[in-house]
């Protein structure tokens, strides 16, 4: 079976962590994000993958290579211009032509059982079927109308917000009847059969949400919902990457994460952060529930507390993305202070 991993977008809510990488080639828990989708996607029986690009393509390359040492083939396509999530796959729509295909977004962490979705796909007779899942805490993620077991159209946001809590301990379960007022929000991973190029538009960009699936409902076409009850995580935030990877790590009876050739003074204190590679902590400095980039270096006596930093230089020149969280340089750092 065959994939796509939706990996071109800027991650403007991540900057200033992917000021030189996209957001799938950021580091989670050690190696890029992208690799994790990959190798998810290998345990689920996908051999091949195409992987689209165009905000930092080098950065994606480098983190997953020929996706050998992930257990897939891949190959890339570049988009000079972002094409969106059904754009992208009218570029890539060779790729696609022959079989049933699967799509995901780059920026999550799942253990969903494709297989399971699979199923569902092919009782349905589908020609897209999208993987769901019950919005218990009406985070801010759109509501996914259903009926049937089919899609019928996409609202907006939940009448309530919870935006600080991670998006996948949807608990406690509930039989179908009683989800019935709950809302439910799209993982951003579909089944697709290839006469969804029927409705794709040619050569401009598109959203498969927005433009296709619409389209393809008033068509009288099926869009199976697949709702499941396995784990998932949104990393499209700084507040979700640092509390998702406390959260993950912790199960290893861990409290930070350390990149490689990390340098760290005796009489220094690291607690629940993320520390990327080349990071230097002096003495006497201490470092709390924050993330360090690539080559960060922490004076001596200072105190970084629930903050994400970047090396200055990095930044220099650029203008922060109107979604970005608000930063200024301290020294020879970018420092973005996060709310709690």
């Amino acid at each position: 079976m065959r994939a796509m991993i939706l990996a071109a977008g800027y991650g403007t809510r991540l900057w200033p962590l992917t000021a030189d990488r996209t957001k799938p080639a950021i580091p989670f828990l050690g190696r890029p994000l992208v690799g994790y989708i990959a190798e998810y996607l290998a345990g689920q029986g996908v051999s091949e993958v195409m992987v689209n690009l165009h905000h930092r393509p080098e950065s994606v390359r480098a983190a997953l290579g020929d996706g050998s040492s992930f257990g897939v083939k891949l190959s890339y396509i570049e988009e000079p211009d972002i094409l969106g999530t059904s754009g992208a796959l009218d570029n890539a729509r060779e790729f696609f032509k022959d079989e049933t295909f699967i799509v995901i977004n780059g920026k999550i962490i799942t253990d969903i059982d494709l297989q399971s979705a699979l199923r569902t796909h092919i009782e349905r007779g589908a020609l897209a079927t999208l993987v769901l899942k019950e919005n218990f805490k009406r985070e801010r993620f759109s509501h996914v109308e259903t009926r049937d077991g089919l899609v019928t159209g996409f609202g907006g946001m939940p009448a309530s917000d919870n935006a600080n809590d991670d998006a996948s301990d949807f608990s406690p379960k509930v039989s179908a009847n009683e989800a019935s007022n709950i809302p439910l929000m799209f993982t951003g991973i579909h089944i697709m059969e290839p006469r969804i190029f029927d409705y794709i538009p040619r050569g401009v960009a598109s959203d498969s949400v927005v433009d296709v699936y619409p389209r393809a409902i008033a068509n009288h076409e099926k869009i199976a919902a697949h709702i499941s009850p396995e784990t998932w995580y949104e990393l499209s935030t700084i507040q979700r990457y640092i509390e998702i990877s406390l959260k993950m790590v912790a199960r290893e009876g861990k409290y930070n994460v350390i990149g490689k050739n990390c340098a760290i003074h005796a009489t220094a204190t690291i607690t629940e952060s993320m520390l990327w590679d080349n990071v230097t902590v002096e003495e006497g400095a201490t470092v709390n529930r924050s993330i360090l980039g690539d080559l960060v270096r922490i004076a001596p006596g200072a105190s970084i507390e629930n903050c994400a930093v970047v090396r200055a230089e990095l930044v220099a020149g650029q203008t922060p993305p109107k979604k970005a969280l608000k930063g200024e340089v301290r020294g020879e750092n970018f420092v973005v202070p996060l709310g709690r």
